[in-house]
């Protein structure tokens, strides 16, 4: 490698490319903390793509024809947050660099979705990004088909390191897209064969080309350090020929830094003042810290107004349509809800009411999807491979797929991680509110996209099926027990259980209508009885409210969510012919209720009563409605599980685990 003579070669790709690298080196080192080495590594490509291929355009950053650039080796942060000052982002300027990773500053660790327009999504956790990656392009070859190129046409951009490529998700991500067929979804490979640890051969051996070519995508090479290899083999990945596209950049982590490049002392701590200046000095670069010369920064704005034109002429095409066809893709790009959903909510709740029906909820789930999916034309929806077991499919919808991207029903395949990272992406995308089904129990395989949704405050719906012991005979392994509190205790996550068809038009209601928190709806494989019988106001908005009322002024307040709501119906029955007064309060949302003033809670759950909580689950989350808001351990307990399920069916199983109506009553008399 010879500094001197690449910086000759080509000495305004140089300077350009530089820039980036010094704000990196200089923010890591005043911040004593982060990683300089990718981002001096993947500078050139950066510069390449940015200054040649990209179309954006920083002054506006939420354009929707851009094209998405997602940097998925998120701990290289300093790489997008240079950019994104050096081409004018309004909001990245010079004291966001100089405060990298400080409290209140928009530059944090890794790049999380919110702090700043043009972070398309948060990564950070390796592998998010190229998953959420596919997600983007889906929607974006859907939006196409559903509006035309005129305004939707555009790639989505990845830079991915070797890490995000060693966890499971990626696998589950490039086969997804190989199998769809995502031409548009650009993938550059960082390959610089560094982890923390040291050598990628330490820990893998993977032939990462022939592992993409076998998943259905093109492979491409280029010399990351090479301008002219490298706008080759970007100008040939815009080629589409009908795969994605991974473009291996044979990188040197923390180029030009003499001591620590190539080395894993370049991953994940700062250089040091002396290494520094040394590389400085190898660099050519005679400016102080943070500093960009005039020149260096006016030719980056160029750059980053260049998609300006193509921003204009897109605005012209969608000034010129039709009133209503205009009307129509704002809501969409905006994620506005139609006026259309309450009315559909509304009128099913009535026919719920007239025809009483004993269904499982997923069966109501999908009596809801099918009066809502007709009428708002952004439900995208799919399963990981259980669609008949989530009833997420409806009729109106169509398959997705490489031969029919109007279909917005799409089969993830068992995929349960990257199914839930590709809604992430769908919905970051824009024009489409994406749903996905699994069983509640596999949760715990996409808990890592979960908690992201919850984290960025994206509206994914999460379609949870099999939502206890009472799906019976596939047993422990598929029984979940511990999956409500842990879903309810992430934080920004709506966790609605309904309890019949009414609660679960309800919660599919605020679900759609909900654009800041992820929901995750659990619902049930055994039948249940309607129970409740107004239709008016969503009281499942209010997360818990009395479903029956006491005789009198009430000794007991029973209180259940989901399957468990019919159980704590009977023992009031029982409760009140032995003439105990006893309260039933349906609790299909623990988040909202907490939401809901104090006076209204006290109301719901009044002073002086014994409580008793019942839900075929750990009691975990349950404490605070069972002792606190007026409540006390002494008149509280909890009918549910204290352990894993078994294989029978589900009557036998509540019978076995004490959670019955008879139990129930019993308890609540003792402690009376």
């Amino acid at each position: 490698m010879d500094l001197d003579a690449r910086r000759k070669a080509d000495p305004q790709h140089w300077n350009l490319a530089t820039s980036i690298r010094v704000l990196a080196m200089d923010a890591v080192q005043a911040a004593n903390s982060g990683h300089p080495g990718m981002p001096m590594g993947m500078a050139d490509v950066a510069t390449v793509l940015f200054r040649n291929h990209l179309k954006f355009d920083a002054s506006a950053p939420n354009w929707f024809d851009r094209d998405r650039f997602i940097l998925s080796a998120g701990h290289g942060s300093m790489l997008l947050y240079a950019l994104m000052y050096l081409t004018g982002y309004e909001q990245m300027t010079l004291d966001q660099i100089r405060n990298f990773r400080q409290w209140g500053a928009i530059t944090a660790g890794h790049p999380e979705y919110g702090h700043a327009d043009g972070i398309e999504t948060t990564t950070g956790p390796l592998g998010q990004g190229i998953a959420n990656s596919v997600g983007f392009a889906i929607a974006e070859e859907a939006m196409r088909a559903e509006f035309g190129d005129d305004l939707c046409d555009h790639r989505t951009w990845v830079i991915s390191g070797d890490g995000c490529l060693m966890e499971g998700i990626s696998q589950e991500a490039i086969s997804l897209a190989g199998a769809q067929k995502l031409g548009r979804l650009i993938v550059l490979w960082d390959n610089n064969d560094i982890t923390i640890d040291g050598r990628v051969s330490m820990s893998d051996a993977t032939n990462q080309h022939e592992r993409f070519h076998a998943s259905g995508w093109r492979v491409l090479s280029c010399d990351g350090h090479d301008a002219a290899d490298i706008d080759r083999a970007l100008t040939e990945a815009k080629n589409n020929d009908g795969r994605p596209t991974l473009v291996d950049c044979k990188t040197i982590i923390g180029y030009g830094a003499p001591k620590k490049q190539d080395t894993a002392a370049a991953h994940g701590s700062p250089l040091g003042a002396e290494e520094i200046a040394v590389t400085r000095s190898l660099y050519g670069w005679e400016h102080a810290e943070f500093v960009i010369p005039d020149d260096i920064l006016s030719e980056w704005r160029q750059i980053g107004s260049r998609g300006k034109t193509d921003r204009e002429a897109w605005q012209q095409r969608v000034d010129a349509l039709p009133e209503d066809a205009r009307d129509e893709f704002a809501r969409r790009v905006s994620g506005e809800v139609s006026d259309k959903l309450s009315p559909a909510i509304a009128a099913l709740k009535e026919q719920a009411i007239e025809g009483n029906p004993k269904i499982a909820t997923r069966k109501a789930s999908e009596m809801v999807l099918e009066v809502v999916n007709p009428h708002l034309p952004e439900m995208f929806g799919g399963s990981a491979d259980l669609t008949g077991s989530n009833n997420t499919l409806t009729p109106s919808l169509g398959k997705f797929g490489p031969d029919n991207r109007k279909g917005r029903y799409i089969h993830y395949g068992i995929r349960e991680h990257g199914m839930a990272a590709a809604m992430n992406g769908i919905f970051l995308h824009g024009g489409f509110r994406p749903y996905g089904g699994t069983f509640l129990t596999f949760t715990d395989y996409a808990r890592g996209a979960m908690r992201l949704s919850a984290l960025m405050g994206i509206g994914t719906i999460y379609v949870m099926t099999h939502d206890s012991i009472g799906l019976g005979e596939d047993g422990p392994t598929h029984q979940p027990v511990e999956h409500l509190a842990i879903c309810r205790a992430t934080p920004n996550t709506l966790v609605m259980r309904p309890c019949d068809l009414v609660e679960t038009a309800e919660a599919w209601e605020i679900a759609i209508d909900t654009d800041d928190a992820p929901t995750v709806l659990a619902l049930s494989r055994q039948n249940l009885p309607l129970l409740r019988t107004e239709s008016g106001e969503n009281l499942t908005a209010k997360g818990a409210y009395i479903l029956r009322e006491a005789s009198d002024t009430p000794r007991v307040v029973l209180l259940a969510s989901g399957s468990e709501v019919e159980v704590a119906v009977k023992a009031r029955e029982a409760l009140e012919a032995e003439g105990i007064a006893t309260r039933v309060v349906s609790v299909p949302c623990m988040e909202l209720f907490r939401d809901q003033p104090e006076d209204y809670r006290r109301e719901v759950l009044p002073e002086g009563t014994v409580r008793i909580g019942i839900e075929a689950a750990i009691r975990q989350g349950w404490d605070w409605l069972l002792m606190g808001e007026g409540g006390s351990d002494r008149t509280s307990d909890f009918v549910g599980m204290t352990g894993f399920g078994a294989s029978a069916p589900a009557e036998r199983l509540f019978k076995e685990f004490g959670i019955t109506a008879e139990a129930v009553a019993d308890r609540a008399k003792a402690l009376l």
